[in-house]
């Protein structure tokens, strides 16, 4: 067991946080741009009676649900529900289509069913090679859904219509980044779609 006083616990704090920080502010620089445009664009669906749909494994399945949630209830505000979907939530579909076909196939099989022409779909991979990802925005891609790819280094060549891919190699920086990501784009939609005459 690594021994640690008070003083160097608080110091390893300290570099946590301020590497999340420094993290953040290096990837902001890097998407403000594209992420006015997927505002822009998620509006733009959203006005017109589309659909979002979210997905990833483990804590990024956990930040899909998250996501889905702050579309559908509120963030920043009340407002009518907005159609947004985590594909990681329904233990029947996914199990069947895992045992029966793939684990690689449980987003991609399940847009295959739902996804129509003018749907948005949010893929979340913090290694950016996840399979069942992929393969999902191949479907994507076929049934001309736009794709939003929240990655890390790994995620650099994904061909996706939105790449987001935080500049780093440890899990928890990159998920740190896809919610600060994710928080900013709803409560930009909410915004503009919601938040009167004056925006």
């Amino acid at each position: 067991m690594k021994r640690l006083n008070h003083e160097q616990l608080a110091e390893l704090a300290r570099t946590k946080f301020e590497e999340s920080a420094d993290l953040a502010r290096e990837f902001i620089d890097q998407n403000a741009d594209f992420i006015a445009e997927l505002v822009q664009l998620l509006v733009k669906r959203f006005s017109s009676g589309h659909k979002l749909f979210l997905f990833g494994n483990g804590g990024s399945a956990a930040d899909a649900q998250h996501i889905a949630a702050e579309f559908v209830n509120r963030l920043s505000m009340e407002h009518p529900a907005l159609p947004a979907i985590a594909l990681t939530t329904d233990t029947s579909v996914l199990t069947s289509i895992a045992n029966d076909r793939s684990f690689a196939e449980v987003f991609s099989r399940q847009l295959e069913a739902l996804g129509q022409e003018g749907d948005v779909v949010w893929g979340i991979s913090t290694s950016g090679t996840s399979e069942n990802v992929l393969r999902a925005f191949s479907v994507a891609g076929a049934k001309n859904l736009t794709t939003v790819f929240s990655a890390g280094e790994g995620g650099k060549h994904a061909d996706v219509d939105f790449l987001f891919a935080a500049p780093h190699r440890y899990s928890a920086r990159i998920q740190e980044v896809h919610i600060i990501l994710a928080h900013t784009v709803c409560e930009l939609v909410e915004l503009i779609m919601f938040g009167g005459e004056n925006v």
